[in-house]
């Protein structure tokens, strides 16, 4: 994963706007922040010690719980449906949502000086908004598909086909880019002649502004705009699937239904999970809060983790397959 950090350094940063202090875009040379030093979550080395084995704990399981549902969905060819596909993309972005910074965040726990680089900086809000906004874009494409599954159940493999299926995830992708450039081009021409102490243990962008050296007013309106109406967009979109699906399933109570009831639960728990953090974090973006520690550790560390345990613990067949893949896999290796 460094390789790939260092990649998407070099692409939003390449060097030529180092080695040139007088370079067009103009940020490099009234910036005299080179680094950022991030505060982190305590200065208590017994607490720090802790927490490095707690946060190493909850990454490894959330890396192998999102990894083992998306090779469940390959390898196994009853789950090869739209359901199960958007599934997999979904423990795909939860795989990057837990890694773009939870392994910085993990070895600044063992570090006195846990600092980060302006490019660094850069490329951590640029992934957080890309993964973030594609996963919002993607609830909504979840919900669409469990709308055309319980409400229009003789359509749905018509409507949902493979292409179709294909091609809203690759707009969920070009939504999150999109809204995650926008946001990048508001900030990296930013003039940053100190302070550089970040009040956290990872960049997002309200911190960043808050460290510019001029007037941000204008800005701020734009980055809530920006976050504000995608986020409000998806959110209405979810809410009138679900009351959608939830009357209908309430009209066709029956044991077909209880058993889709029970995978809408999943859904439903893991939209509040997402969205709840997103409205503390982000209902007052420029005012720093000791809870807002707390809602971006369960954001990065503990939501990709959860997910996968709702949607295994809620669906009786993955966890099967999961035990199939797993007693194959042991199967395998006693035979050599």
């Amino acid at each position: 994963m460094k390789g790939l950090s260092l990649s998407f350094q070099l692409f939003l940063f390449p060097p030529d706007n180092f080695s040139n202090p007088d370079s067009a875009n103009g940020w490099r040379n009234e910036s005299v922040v080179t680094e950022f030093i991030l505060l982190g979550l305590s200065s208590s080395q017994e607490l720090q010690q802790f927490l490095f084995f707690l946060f190493s704990l909850c990454y490894g399981a959330a890396v192998l719980g999102n990894v083992l549902i998306i090779l469940t969905v390959i390898t196994d060819s009853h789950f090869h449906s739209p359901m199960y596909f958007l599934l997999s993309n979904l423990s795909f972005i939860d795989v990057c949502q837990a890694t773009f910074a939870t392994p910085k965040i993990i070895s600044d726990f063992l570090n006195e000086h846990k600092t980060i680089t302006f490019q660094g900086f850069m490329s951590q809000i640029f992934l957080l908004h890309v993964f973030g906004g594609t996963e919002m874009v993607l609830f909504v494409v979840m919900a669409y598909d469990r709308y055309i599954a319980i409400c229009k159940p003789l359509q749905y493999m018509t409507i949902m086909s493979q292409k179709v299926c294909a091609i809203l995830v690759g707009v969920s992708w070009t939504i999150g880019t999109v809204h995650s450039g926008s946001h990048l081009a508001l900030t990296v021409d930013l003039p940053f002649c100190g302070p550089n102490k970040v009040d956290n243990f990872f960049c997002d962008l309200p911190l960043v502004i808050n460290l510019a050296c001029l007037d941000t007013y204008v800005l701020e309106i734009l980055v809530l705009t920006n976050s504000g109406l995608l986020s409000l967009i998806c959110f209405l979109l979810l809410l009138i699937s679900y009351t959608i699906i939830l009357a209908t399933v309430h009209r066709q109570a029956s044991g077909g239904m209880s058993k889709a009831l029970s995978t809408l639960s999943a859904h439903i728990t893991v939209v509040v999970l997402f969205f709840g953090p997103l409205i503390f974090i982000y209902i007052w973006p420029f005012e720093s809060f000791l809870i807002d520690k707390f809602i971006s550790v369960l954001f990065t560390v503990f939501t990709p983790l959860l997910n996968s345990i709702i949607y295994t613990l809620w669906n009786k067949n993955v966890k099967e397959a999961m035990r199939k893949l797993r007693n194959r896999h042991v199967g395998s290796k006693q035979l050599f």
